[in-house]
């Protein structure tokens, strides 16, 4: 790999990237290359992306009509239109695809898988000795399994995932979210993956094929440990009703909004304190999350009218200061004046003609590395002639495709310090890329995922090896145990540091500098180790030091106010929504980082902000705040384009069924199934504002024919006649998913105390076959002598002196008083 010195060079710097296909997962892939330097070329056909046509809209004289989002997601990008579909015009794109380093490639979710079978990079015999770009397809569903052929969405896929039915309240509908949110998932596993093939770049190109469906799983993956746990309640709860404990939403204060969430005893007593009802603290009823989320109504009746005696500034100022998690909910305005993210450079300046507005910044704070801070989008078509000049197609020479299995991070080695979902997910990511990841435990202090209820129990029957939520997010993973507030526990994790490339931790902002473990100490036994730290709001600001879990996240990015219909409070999703997308977000940085080490030879401290990683799943309502200076209310399922499209009841017991009409042929074509062909010949009903000005109508002849039918056989009618449907599925359906099964995305692994179980496998793969998971996740210290004596060279004396001085070990033990 060509190094690059450290005068300010952009990360991607030198690096061309072809971005073809349509949709916000390809989309914010291609905005994550260009913000961070490289030369991304979007290609579109005449009509151009669908995403031009997503509200807000900019309205430049002489100019059509143009999303800001789509302007948002093309900053900084150069902008292509193709020629029609003539011979001529694909031997055109192939040389311009063969003179690129990594192509993005999205044709499938509107061409369908065939079209992968016709790769836009072919070799011509005077092309056959260039180099191979890397390859990165997104799918709806994969190659193969029952449901490659279906015609999909971001919506249908997020509901075939399980992640959907879980949101909203009891009686339904279940809440469905903007696209964009499944969009950026997939956009962050497409950039991750084409990144790590460029850190393994000397293997030779890779081709990845991802399925959008199964990266909207890694939203609810913590539930379906749950499930296999038998600690879910297989039931919607609610509106802002978190199914492990209460309370953990969303409450109106004398001004504002509130977020709460009381996990532990501790947290529980605090907040019965704060509203002056210490009598409350120790009642039976409410000592743990699932008691108290059994008793919800209860303690809402004595929790809500005290929460109106302050505002929400006073109340996060109190309960901040106790260490209890809680934030404000901001709306789009507040969120926008909100200092702390204002001082991180969150919100950037964004261009488009005369147009000037805000948008969203890439949260991946690399300093000089990047990001860019804002940017113009191109208008259309504006370098098409300089793509079609022979300099510009000219194909450098030398890459073949590596050996299939090579793993493209497989030199690299990770500390892993993180604990519970989000850390741990990233990780685990750089794992699943082949790198050796090393997790770092306590046996008084393991990780918070094997367990946080200290019962005699829990030591005595190794509960804490018994959590399939831990096992599921720390596979592929070795596994030591070091006892860091020991001096000699110190010291051997520094020599562990001084081989490593990476740490990764997300602890609380105040633990490692306390333990004499922050970068600056690290770095001076390893000058060139990349560290990533993910606070909620960042290290260094006057929030720093505030507790958050998933939820909290989640609150603070202001996404509920845009969650959900309007005769309901601001809405949370029914899981630790900040979690996945801080884990997925902070690998997706990891990576990067690597690559900046690895061009570079430096190291440096990725200072992320898990709500940061949140703000581009709230860019559509960001954006249109800062354009109009208003956003419009919660909007229920309404898609601010297609329509049809909602969630709509079936037959059974809480049965529903998303139907997502994206153009005017599944329209006429959903019509005539629903027999209601009436409405699909009426040529008033064919374009979109009309339908939805019809939707009343139209939504009471949907129903009525799904009303009657099970939701998977409305599913497949549907999708037989060409028709985006797709059911709704609880997380514990999606286990037996027949698609997931059939394409071997679960597999039942075994591991010591915890028996057999279900694993997911990685969203990424270079066949039609999944990846083999390398290891299971560890038992707590399972790899500590032989990481200790391969890794720092102690012997087996002397790992049996740190066993009896309590340094390490293979069981829990009970805190020290």
């Amino acid at each position: 790999m060509t190094k690059i010195e450290t005068s300010g060079q952009l990360a991607l710097t030198g690096i061309r990237v072809l971005e073809i296909g349509t949709g916000s997962a390809l989309a914010y892939a291609g905005k994550l290359f260009a913000d961070f330097g490289a030369e991304v070329i979007k290609v579109e056909d005449g009509d151009g992306d669908e995403l031009r046509h997503l509200p807000p809209l900019l309205n430049n004289a002489g100019q059509a009509p143009q999303s800001a989002l789509n302007v948002w997601l093309g900053t900084n990008k150069r902008s292509v239109t193709l020629r029609g579909q003539s011979i001529e015009e694909h031997a055109w794109l192939s040389r311009l695809a063969m003179s690129c380093d990594v192509v993005l490639d999205a044709r499938a979710l509107r061409e369908g898988v065939e079209i992968l079978g016709h790769p836009v990079c072919r070799r011509s015999g005077d092309t056959a000795s260039a180099k191979l770009p890397i390859e990165v397809y997104l799918t709806w569903f994969g190659e193969s399994g029952p449901y490659s052929q279906f015609v999909g969405s971001d919506a249908v896929c997020r509901a075939l995932a399980g992640a959907v039915h879980g949101s909203g309240a009891v009686e339904g509908p279940p809440h469905l979210p903007h696209d964009l949110q499944t969009g950026i998932v997939a956009g962050l596993a497409a950039f991750s993956s084409a990144v790590a093939a460029l850190l393994g770049e000397s293997d030779g190109s890779r081709r990845y094929v991802l399925s959008i469906h199964e990266t909207a799983f890694t939203v609810v993956e913590m539930e379906a440990g749950m499930v296999q746990d038998g600690r879910h309640p297989l039931a919607r709860l609610g509106v802002n009703r978190f199914c492990t404990t209460h309370p953990g939403g969303i409450y109106p204060t004398k001004n504002g909004w509130i977020g709460l969430f009381a996990h532990t005893l501790p947290q529980w007593s605090t907040l019965c304190a704060a509203i002056g009802r210490p009598e409350f603290a120790n009642d039976p009823r409410f000592v743990s999350g699932p008691t108290r989320i059994s008793h919800a109504d209860e303690i809402d009746a004595f929790l809500q009218p005290a929460l109106l005696t302050r505002t929400a500034s006073e109340w996060f100022e109190l309960l901040g200061s106790a260490k209890f998690p809680a934030v404000l909910v901001p709306t789009m305005a507040e969120l926008l004046a909100q200092k702390v993210h204002r001082e991180r450079a969150a919100f950037v300046p964004i261009e488009s003609g005369a147009s000037r507005f805000e948008g969203v910044g890439v949260p991946f704070p690399l300093g000089d590395a990047g990001p860019l801070r804002g940017g113009v989008a191109a208008q259309k078509g504006a370098h098409s002639e300089h793509y079609r000049s022979e300099a510009a197609l000219a194909c450098a020479a030398g890459r073949t495709r590596a050996a299939e299995g090579l793993q493209p991070l497989r030199k690299m080695r990770v500390i892993d310090l993180t604990m519970g979902w989000a850390g741990p997910l990233a990780a685990r990511t750089l794992a699943d890329f082949g790198a050796e990841v090393i997790k770092v435990e306590g046996t008084q202090y393991p990780d918070w995922w094997r367990g946080t209820h200290f019962t005699e129990e829990f030591y005595r029957d190794r509960l804490y090896e018994k959590n399939s939520n831990f096992a599921l997010m720390n596979r592929n993973k070795l596994g030591v145990t070091l006892d860091l507030t020991h001096a000699d526990g110190r010291a051997l994790f520094l020599e562990l540091v001084k081989s490593a490339d990476m740490v990764i931790e997300n602890y609380s902002t105040e633990v490692l500098p306390k333990l004499g473990l922050d970068y600056a100490s690290l770095r001076k036994v390893n000058d060139r180790l990349v560290m990533v730290s993910m606070p909620a709001f960042g290290i260094g600001n006057e929030w720093s030091g505030v507790r958050a879990y998933g939820g909290t996240l989640e609150q603070a990015s202001g996404l509920p106010h845009h969650t959900g219909f309007a005769q309901n409070p601001p809405s949370l999703t029914s899981y630790a929504y900040g979690d996945p997308i801080g884990g997925v977000s902070a690998g997706a940085a990891a990576l990067l980082a690597l690559l900046v080490q690895a061009r570079t030879g430096h190291g440096r401290h990725v200072n992320l902000s898990q709500v940061e990683c949140m703000l581009p799943l709230a860019a559509p309502f960001l954006i249109e705040q800062s354009l109009n200076g208003s956003t419009r209310g919660r909007q229920g399922n309404l898609h601010p384009v297609f329509a049809p499209h909602g969630i709509y009841r079936c037959a059974g017991d809480d049965a529903w069924l998303v139907v997502s009409v994206v153009n005017d042929v599944q329209w006429k074509s959903l019509a005539t199934v629903v027999m209601a062909a009436e409405l699909g010949l009426d040529a008033a009903l064919w374009g979109v504002t009309a339908r939805r000005a019809q939707r009343e109508e139209i939504d009471a002849a949907i129903t009525a024919w799904t009303s009657r039918r099970p939701a998977e056989e409305a599913m497949r009618l549907l999708q037989r006649a060409g028709v985006s449907a797709g059911v709704v599925k609880p997380i514990w359906d999606v286990l037996d998913d027949p698609h997931l099964r059939g394409r071997g995305f679960f597999r039942k692994v075994r591991r010591a105390h915890l028996g057999e179980y279900l694993a997911t496998t990685p969203w990424f793969r270079e066949s039609q076959e999944p990846l083999e998971i390398c290891r299971v996740a560890p038992t707590l210290g399972e790899h500590s002598r032989e990481v200790f004596s391969r890794v720092t060279g102690l012997t087996a004396g002397q790992v049996d002196a740190l066993e009896s001085s309590g340094i390490t070990g293979t069981v829990a033990t009970r805190k020290r008083a």
